[in-house]
């Protein structure tokens, strides 16, 4: 006789071990995946010590150009020991870190935002509006204003981090407006309306006070960027800030690790709020007064090219996007009013005569062909370096 033919297809239990089995490996796979390390640099030691050295000088150099007689035609409108390029200068550090702390939003928890001016408004309107009220010196009116920011930022962040994608735009978009609105009623008279508001000079520093003390803010202003890149840098390697990113790439992925994903983002938003706030007070101090368009969604969108421009996703992208971006801001204007585009023909002379024009065009050509931004450019370039002088070499 021959033997019964055995039973080819599995039973329940196995296919159920299976099944187990391989949702055991799945998982394993994503928590793999989703958690995050801190990146680890191919460079050698030696690379690092130079990179650190470099940093170093440049930081030097920083420090150091009030005292320098540097010229630079064309970017600069003065020498830089001089009151105009280093107060040009001083803007272009403070909106640097302005778009580092909105690259915590966008670069770091995938989070767009329209409302990150209102922030920075606070700080801005909230130190002058305390100096102004309460007769605070200097450093304990700018804590009170942080504490404020705080709370704004918590108490938003909690509302708007309900919702994600476009409807969380929107929300924070809601928030900003509704902040935008309050300043231009003036209410009691705290906010200036449409024309400002200045701190009162009693409780500031006789050192930060005129022109000739323009040294010093900028000095003040290299050290609150300074600031702000530390404290980016280190929310990036924390824990929560890998969480974030992690988020940013597949939150149903952390989900399932079982990790909260609300609570690290809402940590993001705050520290983000908290930062552009700091820079708005030194902002205030800078400009000895602020406007309502520090609180618009106008001022949101600007910081989002910044970041766009220099590179979503790269920390120093931003910075280099602040810088830029400023800076043909500040030129552009004079670029455009100057006698070498009045004698252009009209079909030149009006595009020309409209630094926005000149900006959103750029904008428009980087998104086009330079995904990655001014960052992403670079590092493409490198690679392809990279991969040529390998190429020789074998």
């Amino acid at each position: 006789m021959s033997p019964e033919p055995t039973n080819t297809l599995p039973s329940e239990e196995s296919t159920g071990e299976r099944n187990n089995t391989s949702a055991v490996n799945t998982v394993d796979k994503v928590a793999r995946r989703v958690r995050v390390q801190p990146a680890r640099s191919a460079q050698g030691p030696r690379s690092k010590v130079g990179a650190w050295g470099l940093g170093l000088a440049g930081l030097l150099l920083m420090a150091a150009l009030p005292l320098l007689n540097i010229s630079i035609p064309g970017i600069l409108p003065t020498p830089t020991y001089q009151p105009g390029s280093l107060q040009l200068l001083a803007m272009c550090m403070l909106m640097a870190a302005a778009a580092l702390s909105y690259h915590l939003l966008i670069g770091v928890a995938g989070l767009l935002s329209f409302g990150h001016a209102l922030y920075f408004g606070a700080g801005s309107y909230g130190l002058a509006i305390i100096l102004n009220n309460f007769g605070l010196p200097l450093l304990p009116a700018m804590g009170l204003t942080l504490v404020v920011a705080l709370a704004l930022s918590a108490v938003t962040g909690m509302v708007a981090l309900r919702v994600t994608g476009i409807p969380f735009a929107m929300v924070t978009l809601a928030f900003a407006q509704a902040g935008s609105v309050l300043v231009r009623r003036n209410p009691g008279g705290a906010t200036g309306g449409e024309e400002g508001v200045s701190p009162d000079a009693a409780g500031i520093p006789d050192f930060l006070i005129g022109v000739a003390n323009t040294r010093n803010l900028y000095w003040l202003s290299l050290l609150t960027l300074l600031i702000v890149i530390v404290v980016v840098t280190w929310v990036q390697s924390s824990r929560a800030g890998h969480v974030a990113a992690a988020v940013r790439e597949n939150e149903l992925r952390v989900r399932v690790l079982g990790l909260q994903p609300y609570w690290a983002k809402l940590l993001i938003f705050v520290v983000a709020g908290v930062l552009a706030a700091a820079v708005g007070m030194v902002f205030v101090l800078l400009q000895s007064g602020t406007v309502p368009r520090q609180v618009s969604a106008d001022f949101t969108i600007t910081l989002l090219v910044m970041v766009v421009l220099g590179g979503v996703g790269s920390k120093w992208g931003a910075v280099i996007g602040g810088v830029l971006y400023t800076l043909l801001d500040q030129r552009l204007s004079a670029f455009a009013n100057s006698i070498a585009v009045e004698s252009l023909p009209a079909i030149l002379h009006v595009p020309l005569s409209e630094p926005l024009f000149i900006l959103g065009a750029l904008f428009v050509l980087v998104v086009l062909f330079m995904p990655g931004g001014l960052t992403g450019a670079v590092r493409r370039l490198r690679e392809r370096l990279s991969a040529n002088s390998a190429a020789k070499r074998n």
